[in-house]
């Protein structure tokens, strides 16, 4: 494919839920890229702070979608991916949390890796505020890839991947209406796994480390950092994943789903709260095991505008 003459027309969507000074932050940065948006949706998804003023302040770069009720990540994001579908038209997604500050040259870099290529799927480098690399958002580099792909990649100054996370994702908006939204019901926790990996499925995307995003979490830790009560959803939404999703080849599902066990014995040898990890596994495998996650329609019904965009581009 040869370089597009038109600049592709780019929709941001962040999902914000009590972070207002961070959400302030972000919005600032995407408001000043190098690579002009055309719109950024912003999904305050029922905060009790300042976080929809502070949208609503930020001028007519922002679509403020307000939610009735905490949808989670999940829900946030496809409710507002939908919205700008839509009605936003765009040729991309960018997709990050309120706590995900690009630098001014993240979307350029993203854009310019995937520039006349087939890529469907490109991610950022992620780091913590100090400039440590991030554990947390480190994206799996797809294995058994073909030599031109790697090659491909490499050109480009990026590696080819299998998933990437929602903390700064490009993805083609054609894909997304192929594939649909994130599933709703994981609400936190993996569904960037699962979404990346069924938009990657048969397709390409590349990670891409000249596009750089600060990632403003409290702490710098990995996947297998104590979750606490959390543990639920990581346990469940994989068990949702893995039964149920067709993101994954059967080769894969137990490639990743070994993986996860691993990650999970680590995670419970080394807190200092087995019991709630216990109880969380218990418990998630239980829901992962019996109950599958709600179409979107069901689960995002009853937020007016966000419902009716999502039910457009997720007919039943």
């Amino acid at each position: 494919m040869s370089p597009s003459p038109v600049p592709p027309r780019v929709v941001a969507v962040v999902v914000a839920y009590n972070r207002a000074a961070l959400l302030t932050e972000v919005l600032a940065a995407l408001a000043t890229q190098h690579a002009a948006l055309a719109k950024v949706v912003v999904v305050d998804n029922a905060s009790t702070d300042d976080s929809a003023d502070v949208a609503r302040a930020a001028g007519e770069l922002v679509d403020l979608v307000s939610l009735p009720r905490n949808t989670g990540g999940a829900g946030g994001f496809a409710a507002g991916m939908a919205v700008a579908l839509t009605d936003h038209e765009p040729d991309w997604l960018w997709l990050m949390d309120d706590d995900t500050v690009p630098t001014a040259s993240s979307l350029a870099e993203l854009l310019a890796a995937v520039d006349g290529t087939d890529l469907v799927v490109a991610g950022s480098r992620v780091v913590w505020h100090d400039g440590t690399e991030h554990p947390m958002n480190t994206p799996r580099e797809k294995p058994f890839v073909a030599r031109d792909e790697r090659i491909a990649a490499a050109r480009r100054g990026g590696i080819p991947i299998r998933s990437t996370s929602f903390v700064s994702m490009l993805v083609r908006a054609d894909v997304v209406r192929e594939v649909g939204l994130p599933i709703a019901d994981y609400f936190i926790w993996n569904d960037d796994f699962e979404y990346s990996t069924r938009a990657l499925r048969g397709r390409r995307g590349v990670h891409v480390p000249a596009s750089v995003v600060v990632h403003k979490t409290k702490v710098l830790g990995a996947t297998d950092a104590d979750p606490g009560p959390r543990f639920y959803y990581e346990v469940r939404n994989k068990l949702w994943m893995f039964r149920r999703s067709a993101s994954l080849s059967r080769g894969e599902k137990l490639l990743y789903g070994a993986s996860s066990v691993r990650r999970w014995v680590r995670t419970v040898v080394r807190s200092s709260d087995r019991t709630t990890l216990r109880d969380g596994w218990r418990r998630g495998y239980r829901d992962g095991t019996r109950t599958r996650p709600r179409p979107n329609a069901m689960a995002l019904d009853g937020l007016g505008r966000a419902s009716d965009a999502v039910r457009l581009v997720e007919p039943t």
